[in-house]
């Protein structure tokens, strides 16, 4: 027998018999009741409400994405034309270099009047020679991906669309490029996020300076 049908939920409520719904309110005070005690007895800190999307928020969020779309179309269009890669890297790089100047076609039409000017983009070494570009490649997906992870779930719906198309494609690439450099193509079950100060962080690191427009 189910828990609620244990009250007769015939008799009306103005008798003093307890009905389902007035069950799951007592249910739910009482749970807030709990937690209050909790935090009060305990000193937990009460649950951060999550933050809610908007346009504002979208507009911000993808242009973050749309700052590193160019950065890797960029990278992948000076290491075509350093013509020092074969065989399957020089593939990759001509594959990859359609699909990130793709990115960036698609998350400038979803923003629209919305979308930043490009930013300039220095990367120093980083198409040097094969082996560069391959370490180069790991490092650019691998923090493209992390900020997708990180960044999408704060869109609305209509702003997750053109994200989600694109961040599917940036594992993919991520997978190849760690496979080229005889790393593991999947090395995690589960991906771990990084915010946007992470993620300029891992590009200085990996020698790219991008620097933006006023």
């Amino acid at each position: 027998m189910h828990v609620l049908d244990r009250f007769d939920c015939s008799t009306p409520a103005s008798a003093g018999a307890l009905t389902r719904a007035s069950f799951l309110r007592r249910v739910a005070l009482g749970a807030g009741a709990t937690s209050a005690v909790m935090v009060a007895v305990l000193g937990l800190p009460p649950r951060p409400a999550a933050s809610t999307p908007s346009t504002q928020a979208d507009e911000a969020i993808l242009n973050f994405l749309l700052l590193l779309e160019r950065v890797q179309a960029a990278f992948y269009a000076q290491a075509r034309q350093a013509g020092a890669l074969d065989g399957e890297l020089r593939q990759f790089v001509d594959v990859v270099a359609e699909h990130e100047r793709a990115h960036v076609e698609q998350l400038v039409e979803a923003l629209g009047d919305a979308a930043d000017p490009p930013p300039r983009v220095q990367l120093e070494s980083a198409t040097a020679d094969a082996a560069r570009v391959g370490a180069t490649a790991v490092a650019l997906e691998d923090l493209a991906l992390a900020s997708y992870n990180d960044q999408v779930p704060h869109l609305t719906p209509a702003g997750m669309r053109p994200a989600l198309r694109v961040s599917s494609v940036e594992a993919r690439h991520a997978a190849w490029a760690r496979d080229l450099a005889g790393k593991v193509p999947a090395p995690l079950a589960a991906d771990e996020p990084l915010s946007e100060d992470a993620v300029r962080a891992g590009l200085r690191a990996a020698g790219i300076s991008v620097q933006e427009p006023p």
